[in-house]
């Protein structure tokens, strides 16, 4: 069974800066992609960025310039480090895998809150 624990959130002021981090149970290089995905309240879950196995990185445009993921296969761990954070980035961020062998599995961290406030 994969387990994915997110950390790292919290309080933080317009302008700042907080990590993220998705530590998964095993490898996380058997996995095609991971990624974070965030939801505010009465908002649909979003995707906000992912990476693949390949290092093939994606974001969401609202996030382009000021968020970054990355991978430690080494310490099966990925990040997102979010600058210049905004109000509107307040949400609970969901860290994500998708497993393609032996089936399309998806799945879930249980959620990390981060809140952009002065």
């Amino acid at each position: 069974q994969v387990q994915l624990v997110e950390s790292g959130g919290g309080l933080v002021q317009p302008g700042g800066s907080l990590r993220l981090s998705c530590a998964a149970s095993g490898s996380i290089s058997r996995f095609y992609t991971m990624g974070w995905y965030r939801q505010a309240p009465g908002k649909p879950r979003e995707r906000v960025a992912t990476i693949t196995s390949g290092d093939y990185t994606n974001y969401a445009d609202s996030v382009k310039g000021r968020f970054t993921i990355s991978r430690d296969n080494a310490k099966n761990t990925v990040y997102l480090q979010m600058n210049s954070l905004k109000p509107e980035d307040t949400a609970v961020y969901y860290c994500n895998a998708i497993m393609l062998r032996p089936a399309l599995t998806d799945y879930w961290g249980q959620g990390t809150q981060v809140t952009v406030s002065s």
